[in-house]
């Protein structure tokens, strides 16, 4: 702890507007020298006054308090009041028994939630581990969480800011802010003071802020905020003071069950004091126990932590990490899901896709990823001639009926339809070194050499990886792809490996400027000596720097105006694709700037009077697996709504390729004819600002929510949120900046990226993505699935169990031996054993069922239904009184039916030969229960299918746990009946003989009541899940993919 000394001065240091002061009055204000920084004894000294530079109070609790968590519920109690009881009779065996299943509940919860916070500390210590700093005048290296107030900070493209900074001596410097402001694009950030106290966060451009990255340029800085005090830090701060656990249906559930078994029991021991008339010895208290106990699941919760914590594992396995057990319970409920696309339905790497030039049209580039790896492909048409059947080739023709041109399968310029006599077909032609016009091969040059980024292969790993700005990366993979990479080009290889151009040298460059929105290079021919200037950048700041056009092997001159007419089609086209469109140029000095210094020139000199190239299209490609992923949502009655800061026609695009938008949807294509992916904006597609301005009124009246909006802001997730919850909708966002945890905390299920989140939204979140990948939300809400019903299955065998030993045991208080006392059909220490051989182990077998194939079938389950719904609970009054009632039968049957009816004296105490009739029905009826209730746990997983049929026969092996805990449990029955002393001085029954006939037929009786009462339930009740109107929408979507993925499938079979 600080003292108030202490804290003042870091309120103090904080508090001070820097954004408003210059250089020198910030360096006064934290008394550090810029040119050397802070000693290293000023900054330790410093760190002891304003503490690590870390998240404080969202890190892993003490131990003590996850132990705490472990036993404070209300199951824990009154086991522990069972406990309290049997110490107080001196009944060690069942007090020891109950210990053990408390400390094993305890340690299970302990250890899981354990793990996952040491996880977590791990993924906090993933974000900006180093920093650079001028301590002593030297710059070196130190954890980020030793950063101090003063310290001067170096940045470069690529580093993680760790503190909030003033910046000075700023070159070309822009930073992602993404994460703590929303702001889609790179910040230019200056060093001018800002004379504006109240300026919005996002417009502070002299300060970087903790957790932002910096995308180009280097700065320096001073860092005036650390830890907690900074922008992510105040956030993360109000999300700590507001996160406050509520509990959800299961928990609710659970808690709501264990009330009424805690009444059950407290009856049930009446009734036993009742039935003896209140006079209590020590095996009339003992059998009250014994009841009370077996009125008790004890294992329940160990087994539903168990369960969840499998689950959990299952889970990480699929690159999901659950931060708290109780969000895989609400996954099997999730009927939205609001997801970016940036990385989570896209794959993150920007690939250039398509090419076009004036004349030769457009080409596709294959190949996703890093890797320089793909073909260059064009389609040409080859005229036919009707009368002789002799081919004719048509590369390219006239650009004179401009007005003809269309895009066909955004690959192929169509023309005015062939003369007679003659036909036209279509082949596609792979662009190699051989047959590579000029003009291409120019664009591709320039691709190359205008770029400053790099691609390389990651010599252990395998891996191809790119360094610099994304964009840049995917020209140069283009480039490369064609064998026209940078290095290739500026090195003398290139002459040796037949390339047609000759070597290039780079002369000066122009970089990349935000406010002019291009990038030029003046490059030297080795080979022939002249000096070109290489332009790309945004289409309209290129344009205007053009006064001619490449047409094939001709330069015409054009105008800006026209040559922008001429481009806008084509620039409309890729655009709805989802493209992002880049425009090429180039011209050749002259003569006196051949002999100029170009590092003196005027910039705005050199880039005019360029002739223009092409186009290039790049975008970031979905994911493989979105498409498949987002069908498997809506088989499962799932939405999918796109959220993102991208523009609304490279979002409508994306959703289209991944299935968010379908065909059908109100979105129409262009008016130059369909294209693959061409949509414009229609009512399922909007703009923030147009969500935004919605009243909620307007908003609940839309037939249908927009599935996509673009340009998203964190206030409009919310807004999307709460119109979901108006619509009864359980959702799940996703999010990765600090910006977006208001929204994840408002969600049902908030997910974070693990690869690109922040801390912040990683603590405000329940499920963090290791691989940020949308297919594995779909995973996840599998498993969610499968783990809300193998708890609803094991809690149904667990109860059905306990009633059916309260049904036998409360019935068996009617038997009376020759002096009027009770002679119990089992004996308390029994009752336990019965309980650990059905309890327990059968659980958590059902807790390790599979998923069953039809699970994603059923629409999101209910979250009102809760855990116990009444086919639930009939479920369990069913098979519950019918083990109990054919158990307490068998009781009767081995004494009066098939015996004298003799009960002795005293055979509650001791075994004597007049109570071997007793002890051999107690062993039939121990037989009864434990097999009725092992077998009952192959009925539990099917709610409604039938379970002993021949089919399902031959699968009875199939969930090796359970089959083998039914073998086991078998075992252990047969011991306890016939271990001599076990038997008759422990458990006080005996093992039986022909008394197995009886219990076999029992048995056999109670699995044709099971099948009979399944057959019931399926012709009397209602299917499992009732789908709404909505998600009955979604399944057919799936169904019409699927069926027409399928009939494609069998149409290329057949071609094949």
């Amino acid at each position: 702890m600080f003292n108030n000394k202490n804290k003042s001065k870091e309120a103090g240091a904080v508090k001070k507007l820097y954004h408003c002061l210059d250089i020198s009055q910030t360096s006064n204000e934290l008394n550090v020298d810029t040119d050397t920084g802070l000693s290293t004894s000023e900054a330790e000294h410093r760190l002891t006054i304003y503490g690590p530079n870390q998240m404080r109070g969202g890190g892993r609790p003490s131990v003590l308090k996850i132990l705490f968590r472990q036993v404070a519920n209300l199951m824990t109690v009154i086991l522990l009041a069972a406990v309290i009881v049997a110490f107080v009779t001196k009944d060690w065996i069942e007090a020891g028994v109950v210990i053990g299943v408390i400390l094993l509940n305890s340690t299970i919860g302990f250890l899981q939630e354990f793990k996952a916070e040491k996880t977590m500390d791990a993924l906090r210590k993933m974000s900006s581990p180093t920093s650079r700093v001028l301590r002593n005048g030297h710059q070196i290296v130190v954890p980020t969480i030793d950063l101090v107030p003063g310290d001067i900070l170096y940045l470069e493209s690529g580093d993680v800011v760790g503190a909030d900074c003033r910046l000075f001596d700023i070159f070309n410097y822009e930073a992602d802010e993404a994460l703590l402001t929303g702001e889609t694009l790179p910040v230019v950030k200056e060093s001018d003071v800002l004379n504006d106290p109240e300026i919005p966060l996002g417009d502070r451009i002299n300060l970087s802020f903790a957790s932002t990255t910096v995308t180009k340029g280097r700065s320096k800085a001073i860092v005036y905020a650390t830890g907690m005090s900074t922008e992510v830090g105040k956030i993360a701060k109000k999300l700590l003071e507001n996160d406050k656990p509520k509990k959800t249906p299961l928990q609710k559930s659970m808690d709501r069950m264990a009330w009424i078994l805690l009444g059950i029991a407290i009856v049930c021991v009446l009734i036993v004091f009742g039935a003896n008339k209140f006079n209590i010895k020590t095996e009339v208290l003992l059998y009250a126990i014994g009841l009370a106990i077996a009125t008790i699941p004890e294992g329940l919760v160990a087994v539903v932590t168990l369960t969840m914590s499998l689950g959990v594992r299952s889970l990480a396995k699929k690159r999901a990490l659950v931060r708290r057990l109780v969000a895989l319970e609400s996954l099997g409920s999730i009927t939205n899901i609001c997801s970016d696309k940036t990385g989570t339905l896209t794959q993150s790497k920007m690939v250039l896709v398509r090419a076009w030039l004036p004349i030769e049209g457009f080409f596709r580039v294959s190949g996703l990823g890093f890797e320089p790896v793909g073909e260059v492909t064009k389609k040409r048409k080859v005229e036919i001639n009707n009368s002789t059947g002799e081919p004719r080739v048509n590369f390219a023709e006239s650009d004179k009926a401009e007005d003809n041109i269309r895009s066909y399968n955004n690959d192929v310029e169509r023309r005015s339809l062939p003369s007679s006599g003659s036909s036209y077909a279509e082949e596609t032609v792979t662009v190699h070194k051989d047959n590579i016009s000029a003009s291409f091969q120019k664009l591709v040059e320039a691709a190359a050499l205008c770029n400053m980024s790099e691609v390389k292969k990651d010599e252990r790993t395998s891996e191809w990886f790119g360094i610099g700005d994304p964009t840049e990366v995917a020209l140069q993979v283009f480039a490369s792809k064609l064998s026209m990479g940078k290095p290739v080009l500026i090195t003398s290889k290139r002459a040796s490996e037949g390339v047609s151009s000759g070597q290039w040298q780079l002369v000066c460059e122009y970089p990349f400027d935000s406010g002019i929105k291009r990038m030029s290079v003046v490059v030297a021919n080795k080979t022939t000596g002249e000096k070109l200037v290489f332009l790309k950048g945004a289409t309209e700041r290129v344009v205007p720097c053009c006064s001619k056009r490449q047409d094939g092997q001709e330069v015409l001159t054009i105008d800006s105006d026209s040559l922008q007419s001429y481009l806008d089609p084509r620039i409309e086209e890729m655009g709805r694709d989802g493209l992002r469109v880049l425009s090429i140029a180039y011209r050749h000095l002259t003569p006196e700037e051949e002999d100029a210094d170009m590092n003196k020139a005027d910039r705005e000199h050199v880039e005019t009077n360029m002739t223009f190239l092409g186009l290039v299209g790049i975008y970031d490609p979905p994911r493989p697996e979105s498409l498949p992923s987002v069908m498997e949502c809506y088989r499962a009655g799932i939405q999918v709504t796109m959220l993102t800061g991208d523009h609304p026609e490279t979002a409508a695009a994306i959703a289209k390729q991944v299935g968010i938008l379908q065909d059908q949807d109100d979105l129409n294509h262009g008016n130059d004819g369909p294209s693959d992916h061409a949509v414009s904006i229609g009512p399922l597609v909007m703009t923030a600002r147009e969500f935004d301005r919605m009243t909620d009124e307007e908003i609940d009246a839309l037939p249908e929510l927009p599935h996509v909006i673009a340009r998203c802001s964190p206030e409009t997730k919310v807004k999307m949120i709460q119109a979901l919850h108006r619509r009864d909708g359980i959702v799940a966002m996703t999010g990765d900046g600090v910006n977006d945890s208001p929204s994840l905390k408002f969600a049902d299920v908030g997910i974070a990226m693990g690869q690109s989140g922040s801390d912040v939204a990683k603590q405000a979140s329940e499920i963090i993505l290791t691989d940020d990948n949308f297919a594995t939300i779909v995973r996840a809400i599998r498993e969610g699935r499968r783990v809300f019903s193998n708890i609803q299955r094991f809690c149904s065998l667990l109860i059905a169990g306990n009633v059916g030993e309260l049904v036998c045991l409360v019935l068996g208080l009617a038997f009376r031996d020759t002096l009027g006392e009770t002679v119990f059909p089992l004996s308390p220490v029994a009752i336990l054993v019965n309980n650990l051989l059905t309890g327990t182990p059968p659980a958590m077998a059902l807790g390790a069922e599979k998923a069953w194939p039809t699970i994603m079938d059923e629409p999101p389950r209910s979250p009102t239904s809760g855990l116990f719904s009444w086919e639930v609970l009939s479920d369990i009054t069913f098979y519950g009184f019918s083990i109990g009632l054919l158990s307490i039968a068998d009781f009767w049957v081995v004494i009066n039916g098939f015996g004298d009816g003799n009960m002795a004296q005293h055979c509650n105490k001791d075994y004597v030969e007049e109570c071997d009739l007793v002890f051999r029905a107690r062993g039939a009826v121990f037989a009864t229960l434990t097999l009725g209730i092992l077998l009952h746990a192959y009925n539990s997983r099917r709610i409604r299918g039938p379970m002993w049929n021949i089919r399902m026969l031959k699968r009875v092996h199939e969930n090796k746990v359970l089959f083998f805990g039914f073998l086991s449990g078998t075992v252990l029955c047969l011991l306890c009946m016939y271990v001599p002393g076990l038997n008759t001085k422990v458990l006080k029954m005996k093992g039986v003989g022909w008394e197995w006939g009886v219990v076999l037929v029992t048995l056999l009786i109670f699995l044709i009541l099971s099948e009979l009462y399944k057959f019931g339930k399926r012709k009397i009740l209602k299917p499992l899940s009732i789908a709404t109107e909505e998600q009955e929408r979604l399944q057919r979507i799936w169904t019409e993919t699927t069926t027409l993925g399928s009939i494609n499938d069998s149409n290329t079979a057949v071609k094949k």
